[in-house]
């Protein structure tokens, strides 16, 4: 009988532990997968900015939006053709001898009632083609503007692209930067911190002035003030970078670390050459000059309205009195038209007058472009050469900054120095290594301004 008891026990127990890996295996088929934040280096960073970002997309409409008002231009070009049906009711005596002839069925009793006809009826079924033989040239030159409005919609495109990537690449510097200022701080607090702790104990066993403790005191504070400031700085960076790829600003994605080998930033071209080649490429350039010949185009087709317009038309269609189609008296009618306004108002003179004052407006517009451009680059070619020149000089001071902490050091250990101006040396080592790196990831970013102010990026 216990034997029994104990074999139902067993058995109990192992289905419970059955039906618990069961339902464990069930909630870990149900529990979602945490997502993987994106990571991005500066070149998925670039790529996913050009596929994603809204201005770029932007861009693109207005380039399909021109595509659509070249075929609106074009559409001139084509016959036009209209279904109408008309329904007139009429005792008026020559409109009811007009439908009378219309519909086929004037005879010798219908001049008797001339006078007297009645009411009468019509139906009119047709359709109507239209064909514009001349217009001044009007339609030929909107065409050409709307071909043109093409050319500079995809010149603003590739402008831009050119900034765009010249953003992403600034923000995805200072975010490199930050994190760097963010580690010297932190190193700061560490060491200071550490210093702190131990001139208290020997403040307590009177081997240390108050006043040691008092200066780590305010250097600890200074250094979480800075610390605080660079956390805030990579928030901003990334949330730069967020929009930049058109991302949420709670999407979860990490920038990955430059390699430990960065590029070495230089210039290699004298400013003249820069807005030579500036000139040469940029987009604003290329679609300052197209909104010209825009304006031009659309000047001559407002002049065209000086000049008579031809049309070609025909119609086809029934008279009756009663809905329907009978080919016994339909008629059909086809002909040219030729006119010419003699006096619109001054309606004319002031159109052609408000187009030469726009293209006047875009000279100006192309002229303003490129002292703009040429400002741009001069000073982008500035800010490289000083950032390149504080790379050299940061790059001196690190090994000015070793010496001085390992003499301090020394100084140190001999008790001829104090606490503080050791923690002093320390800190300045720290952010002279921080500095070299900030100082090179600054003249890359000033490489990358240099380089959209050419228009490399087009």
């Amino acid at each position: 009988m216990m034997l029994k008891t104990i074999k139902n026990k067993l058995a109990l127990s192992l289905l419970s532990l059955l039906m618990l890996s069961n339902w464990l295996a069930v909630a870990d088929q149900a529990a979602p997968e945490k997502a993987t934040a994106q990571s991005f280096s500066l070149d998925q960073a670039i790529d996913y900015a050009l596929s994603n970002n809204p201005d770029l997309q932007i861009a693109a409409e207005r380039i399909g939006q021109a595509e659509a008002q070249l075929g609106v231009a074009l559409s001139a070009f084509y016959p036009q053709v209209t279904a109408k049906v008309g329904y007139d009711h009429s005792n008026n005596p020559a409109q009811v001898f007009s439908m009378i002839v219309a519909q086929r069925d004037f005879n010798s009793n219908s001049i008797n009632n001339i006078n007297n006809p009645g009411y009468r009826q019509n139906f009119r079924p047709e359709i109507i083609g239209k064909l514009s033989l001349f217009r001044g040239g009007q339609d030929y030159h909107n065409s050409k503007a709307a071909e043109l409005g093409i050319d500079a919609a995809e010149f603003e495109r590739s402008t831009v692209r050119n900034a765009l990537i010249e953003a992403v690449t600034a923000s995805y510097y200072a975010y490199l930067a930050a994190h760097e200022a963010h580690k010297v701080a932190q190193d700061s607090i560490a060491a200071i911190s550490s210093e702190l702790k131990q001139s208290k104990l020997r403040y307590e066993a009177g081997t240390v002035l108050k006043s040691d403790v008092l200066s780590l005191e305010v250097k600890l504070a200074e250094a979480q003030e800075a610390e605080i400031r660079a956390a805030n700085g990579i928030e901003l960076s990334k949330t730069s970078i967020a929009t930049l790829l058109g991302l949420a600003t709670d999407h979860a994605f990490t920038v990955s670390s430059a390699s430990s080998k960065l590029p070495e930033p230089k210039m290699t071209v004298s400013f003249n050459d820069l807005l030579e080649l500036a000139m040469t490429q940029r987009p604003e350039v290329k679609a300052a000059a197209t909104k010209v010949e825009i304006a031009q185009a659309k000047l001559k087709s407002e002049q065209g309205a000086y000049l008579p317009k031809a049309d070609a038309y025909v119609s086809y269609g029934q008279n009756s009195q009663s809905p329907g189609f009978s080919s016994s008296k339909d008629n059909v009618t086809a002909g040219v038209s030729v006119e010419m306004d003699l006096f619109s108002g001054l309606e004319t003179k002031n159109r052609v007058s408000a187009a030469e004052r726009k293209a006047a407006e875009a000279r100006e517009t192309e002229r303003k472009a490129k002292l703009a451009i040429e400002q741009e680059v001069k000073i982008a070619s500035l800010k490289l050469e000083e950032a390149l020149a504080r790379m050299r000089v940061t790059e001196a001071s690190v090994a000015a900054a070793d010496e001085a902490l390992r003499l301090v050091n020394e100084q140190r250990r001999a008790e001829t120095v104090t606490v503080t101006r050791y923690i002093e040396a320390e800190v300045a080592r720290n952010k002279a290594h921080s500095n070299t790196i900030a100082a090179h990831y600054d003249a890359l970013s000033a490489e990358a301004a240099l380089k959209k102010a050419v228009g490399d990026w087009k």
